[in-house]
């Protein structure tokens, strides 16, 4: 069966956060996201400019064809910025008994406010008794409850008043904007306390945050997961969605609700091409044994560039010397050949057409023949820089068009020759030409 879920909410002209922030949340986590849109507003990362209240017939308008065409699993509301647009979102929901998640959505992150002070009580007293799930940050709970936040302990004072004083089924505090070196979520829920927790993450790029968690709980809920559950998985979410945040505009970027899909794509589709890559070489194998240095060569391609954080977003296999031909070692996987994982993503941070490479070895016919080839390189200490702390002297030379890097070693390092391409395949055909190239002249001699 197709999951539904509804959101009720304004809509981010910037895309960053409100509807749009929702809907790629319901995509990314598979349920099918529809919309009533209370607000419209002109915004992008770093103000809102304007805001126009969708009239209330329309809105009322909206949901009912939702509801009575399609159906709702679970729904969510976030800016509701007026006592009249509450009141007519309370009344639907008690008319159609909705599972709600309620994200009382105060002021947005460039500081501007979302909600009129007037309605403050209106949503206390009309909404929050409806909700499965309210999901205040740390201002917005302390204006909801009137009890200050200093400590974890205060947060689930607040927790509690919130579903024991105001009527919610259960109420996530959210850690956001607590200090410390974590992020910590209290959850309280049938008279108990949970608590999530997440590597605070410093940035800019966190706009939309709290819509894309309360949108995260609302699919898992509509996909029929307990509270605790549901809070679980859009921690992890959410965490995911602000580090890999999206670094465009001058004020405050945009989480990325799609990096929880697209990561894994990316993964897979990074393997296969590696196994493609790596059959077209033992293929070949008596072009490229020639070419295989002492020690192992490696073939290893990452994730596009944004996605990269660490080793474990490079995928590899060392290839080695097999009677005559060549043969991968192991499967390619992600995070084991880390020395030269590195040397990729050091390279990458200067050049933005590379995502993969291969070491082959070094030696004067090789470089002749590269040369004939017509491969545009460089010759530099590559891996002795790095050692000796990193590749910004060279920032210029990388930054150009390369097809290879001779590495000429230093001190414990045999001298290599690195092959560079937008991917592994790329690569390949650049081994493969010179391949056929070097064991021709081999023959020759």
């Amino acid at each position: 069966m197709i999951r539904r879920a509804l959101t009720i909410a304004g809509s981010d002209s910037g895309g960053g956060a409100g509807i749009q922030a929702d809907l790629k949340t319901f995509a990314a986590l598979g349920v099918h996201g529809m919309s009533v849109i209370t607000s419209i507003t002109a915004q992008n990362t770093y103000e809102v400019r304007a805001v126009h209240d969708v009239p209330l017939d329309v809105i009322k308008a909206q949901f009912e064809a939702v509801v009575e065409d399609i159906g709702v699993d679970a729904a969510k509301t976030g800016m509701l910025s007026n006592s009249a647009i509450i009141e007519l979102v309370a009344s639907l929901i008690s008319k159609y008994g909705v599972t709600l998640v309620v994200d009382p959505v105060m002021i947005a992150k460039s500081g501007a406010p979302l909600l009129r002070e007037d309605a403050v009580d209106t949503l206390i007293r009309k909404l929050i008794p409806l909700a499965t799930v309210i999901t205040p940050n740390k201002p917005e709970a302390e204006r909801l409850s009137g009890i200050k936040i200093g400590s974890l302990e205060d947060a689930k004072v607040v927790a509690k008043e919130l579903v024991e004083g105001l009527g919610a089924k259960a109420a996530v505090v959210k850690g956001g904007h607590m200090s410390g070196g974590e992020s910590v979520d209290i959850l309280y829920y049938d008279g108990r306390f949970y608590e999530f927790r997440s590597p605070r993450i410093e940035g800019r790029n966190t706009h939309g945050t709290g819509c894309s968690f309360s949108a995260a709980i609302t699919a898992e809920l509509a996909k029929g997961r307990s509270i605790p559950e549901a809070v679980k998985l859009a921690k992890e979410f959410i965490t995911t969605a602000i580090m890999y945040g999206l670094p465009i505009g001058r004020g405050y970027g945009p989480v990325n609700p799609t990096a929880w899909q697209l990561i894994p794509a990316e993964k897979y589709n990074v393997l296969v091409e590696l196994k493609n890559s790596v059959r077209v070489i033992e293929g070949s194998g008596k072009y490229v044994n020639p070419l295989i240095p002492e020690t192992p060569s490696y073939i290893v391609m990452a994730l596009p560039k944004h996605y990269v954080r660490d080793v474990n977003a490079v995928a590899g296999t060392p290839i080695v010397r097999l009677w005559g031909s060549v043969k991968a070692v192991v499967e390619p996987e992600f995070g084991i050949c880390r020395e030269f994982g590195e040397l990729l993503m050091k390279v990458m941070e200067f050049n933005n057409d590379v995502r993969a490479l291969m070491s082959i070895k070094y030696d004067e016919r090789l470089v002749d023949v590269v040369s004939r080839l017509g491969f545009k390189t460089l010759r530099i200490g590559l891996r002795e820089a790095l050692r000796r702390g990193g590749l910004g002297m060279y920032s210029g030379e990388l930054s150009k068009e390369l097809d290879i890097i001779f590495d000429v070693g230093g001190w414990g390092l045999e001298p290599l020759t690195i092959v560079l391409g937008r991917n592994s395949l790329e690569v390949t055909e650049k081994v493969l030409k010179i391949g056929k190239e070097y064991s021709g002249g081999l023959k020759e001699s």
